[in-house]
Formats: C-alpha cells, sequence, structure tokens
C-alpha cells in the first residue's frame, strides 16, 4: 500500500528536493496534493508528472485565473487549505516546506490531518511553537524537524535521556564572505551575499545565512523544539558543511553527524525511518572532506547580528515574533537594493531596542490573531517610518 503524502509550498527549494526523492520511490507514495502561493506554472507541472488531482492555490488572482483551467484537466482547484480538509482522507506524512510565518496556520489545520508531520518552516516554529505542540500532541501526531541541523540533532537525540547532554554545537558555513574583510563586504550587492557557497537555497534564506541570522533563528528553533535552555547550544562555522551538528554527551561520547549538503537526505530519512530503504546503493566516507575540516568560533564583530542569541527564550514571546517580522521586511529591502547590507544588520539591532518594540519581550501570544497583528504592528511602522528615512 502506497503512503499518502501532501507537500506544502511544493514549488520551493524543499518542495523540490521532496519531488527528488519521490521521484527515486514512486512505488512508495501517492501523493494527495500540493499547494503554492502563486507559482502556478511550476506546481501544475508537478501535477502532471505526479498525477496529483488536488492543488491548492493561495493567491487569490492566480487561482481565479487558473481555476476553470484545472477543472478542465480534472485537477481540483482549492483556494485555502480548510478547503481540501474535507476531501481527505487520513495522511501519512504532510512536509512543510512554506517559507516564513504564514507556515503556520496551514500547519497547525494539517496537524490532526496526518500521521507524521514534517517541517522545514522555521518561522512557525519560532513564532508558534507552543500551539503547534499542544496540536501534536492532541492528534498523537509524529513530528520530524528537516532542517539539516535540527534533524541532525533529532536523529541523535530521540532516543537518549536530555539529562545526558551536555552542549549541542550548530554548524554554520559563514557563508559567502567568511574570507572577506568586514570593511569589504559593508556595501556589497545582494545578489552576490544571496550566493551560497555550498547550498542550493531562495534568496532570502541565503541572506539570513550570510548575516547569521539564520543560526540566530536555528538555536531559538532548536531550544524549542528539544525543549533545551540556551546555555546548551553554541554557533560554530564549518566552511565545509559535511558535518552538521556535534552533540557532547556527559557520558565522555561526543557525536558527529555528516552528510552531503543536500536536503533530500534529511527528507529521505524522514520518510524512510525505521525501514531498509537504502539513500545510496553505497554510502562511501568521504576521506578527503574529513582531512580538511576545519571549525571557527564566529565573532560578533564579523557578525553583529550574534549579540541577539543572549535575548533568546525557551518559551514562545512576542520577542521571537517581532525578530522574525523585522528581519524578513529588512532583508527584503536589502535584495531590493533599498538598504545596504551594513545598514540590514545596523537597523535590525536598532529596531530590536526600540521601546515600541521591547514593551512585549515578556509577553506571550494567546493565539494566532495576536501573532499576525504584531506582525502587521511591526511591517506598518517599517513600511510608514523607516521607509520614509531612506
Amino acid at each position: 500500500m502506497k503512503n499518502k503524502i501532501a507537500i506544502l509550498g511544493s514549488t520551493g527549494s524543499i518542495g523540490r528536493s521532496t519531488f527528488n526523492v519521490i521521484s527515486r520511490f514512486k512505488k512508495n507514495f501517492k501523493i494527495e496534493f500540493l499547494s503554492t502561493n502563486s507559482n502556478f506554472k511550476k506546481v501544475y507541472k508537478q501535477a502532471l508528472e505526479f498525477n496529483v488531482k488536488k492543488i491548492i492555490i493561495n493567491d487569490k488572482k492566480i487561482f481565479y485565473k487558473y481555476k476553470n483551467f484545472l477543472k478542465k484537466k480534472k485537477i481540483k482547484p482549492y483556494l485555502k487549505i480548510e478547503d481540501i480538509l474535507k476531501d481527505i482522507t487520513k495522511l501519512d506524512y504532510v512536509i512543510n516546506g512554506i517559507s516564513g510565518y504564514y507556515g503556520l496556520e496551514p500547519s497547525l489545520k494539517i496537524i490532526p490531518h496526518t500521521k507524521t508531520f514534517i517541517t522545514a518552516n522555521k518561522e512557525s516554529i519560532i513564532c508558534g511553537w507552543e500551539f503547534i505542540k499542544k496540536k501534536l500532541y492532541k492528534f498523537n501526531t509524529k513530528f520530524i524537524p528537516i532542517d539539516s541541523e535540527h534533524h541532525s540533532i533529532w536523529n541523535v537525540i530521540k532516543d537518549i535521556d536530555k539529562t545526558k547532554i551536555e552542549k549541542i554545537y550548530l554548524t554554520a558555513s559563514g557563508g559567502p564572505f567568511l574570507n572577506k574583510k568586514k570593511s569589504e563586504i559593508d556595501f556589497i550587492k545582494s545578489s552576490e551575499a544571496a550566493k551560497h557557497p555550498n547550498w542550493k537555497m531562495g534568496k532570502k534564506i541565503s541572506i539570513d545565512s550570510t548575516t547569521m541570522m539564520n543560526k540566530i533563528f536555528e538555536v531559538n528553533e532548536a531550544m524549542k523544539i528539544f525543549d533545551l535552555e540556551l546555555k546548551k547550544f553554541e554557533i560554530i562555522i564549518h566552511p565545509q558543511s559535511y558535518i552538521h551538528a556535534i552533540i557532547i554527551l556527559n557520558n565522555g561520547l561526543i557525536k558527529f553527524v555528516a552528510h552531503d549538503t543536500s536536503m533530500e537526505i534529511p527528507i529521505f530519512n524522514s520518510l524512510f525511518s525505521g525501514t531498509n530503504v537504502n539513500y545510496y546503493k553505497k554510502n562511501f566516507l568521504k576521506i578527503n572532506h574529513l582531512n580538511r575540516l576545519k571549525y571557527i568560533k564566529p565573532s560578533s564583530y564579523q557578525f553583529p547580528l550574534l549579540n541577539i542569541l543572549k535575548k533568546l527564550k525557551k518559551k514562545n514571546t512576542f520577542f521571537d515574533i517581532i525578530l522574525v517580522a523585522i528581519n524578513d521586511q529588512l532583508v527584503d529591502l536589502y535584495l531590493k537594493n533599498i538598504i545596504s547590507f551594513k545598514y540590514l544588520n545596523k537597523l535590525i539591532l536598532k529596531l530590536i531596542k526600540m521601546k515600541k518594540f521591547s514593551i512585549f519581550y515578556n509577553k506571550s501570544p494567546k493565539n494566532l490573531k495576536q501573532i499576525e497583528s504584531m506582525i502587521n504592528f511591526v511591517n506598518n511602522y517599517i513600511n510608514t517610518k523607516i521607509k520614509n528615512e531612506l
């Protein structure tokens, strides 16, 4: 019997990696539905290739433009995830590859309808982990993170008593400017900053990798997922991106998790955990990689956003939400070449210190509406006050 799977954000990088895995094992899966925001051309191509009969298109304009076309092709279109839930039975897997906070609501709505929820949507975990955790528990849904670092940690500690964990190192590539002087990158173009040296990622997450915000988010995410304090985590630069996590245990053992720089590997291991299916026919250790392993402790001089780490808390607060919103808006301005790389870092640090926002840092959201209202509050401030000053 085939496993029933749905892919949220199927046209993004996680979605594409998922299709690369499933295409090798088509006999194991039946894709129940796909979702995209507005990339109709790509999602339609995916639906044809994998014989998918249901598609969610979140963009109203795109949805109504192609609604009748899809019906003629015997593919049922949906505008929202809640519209499709009445037309599906219990899924075996859902993979959430949606980028940004807007993956939170679909996550909460789909969790009751799947046995296993697999996600790379870090912003939704950062902003709403308490809500996700309650849903997972209520509906007995298994949770698997597929960010390479979190998946590596999950694989090591899922059967380990947490009291045995001494320290967890999250590895960072250091981005494309690791060996450049700070003065050389202050006004570098966003097109250069988006060229990640090791991973094929979207532009936004590539910029986050360059500023190290991505690692700050990952520490925040790991604290929540694994229910561990900030002091248990440390970021270390590993330019080769071969080792994804280092877990030090208090019994004297140190465990390293290594794999190639492909998101297909954590996705494969999430879908085939506990089976005898092989990813590689032969998985050889890359000795050349091991012989040139290099680790660097990152400095807050080179990566000023690392100063944000000390503000992180295990419990969801409005600080998490405000940080995500500020970063999203300012990275967008940088990608549009409205602000410089130097000003991107400087402005993020300036905004999170503002009393306008800091008065909320010890408070926690009670529902999704409060999260959305706070994001809109931050967005409106940046779009009016900050843009007018530029």
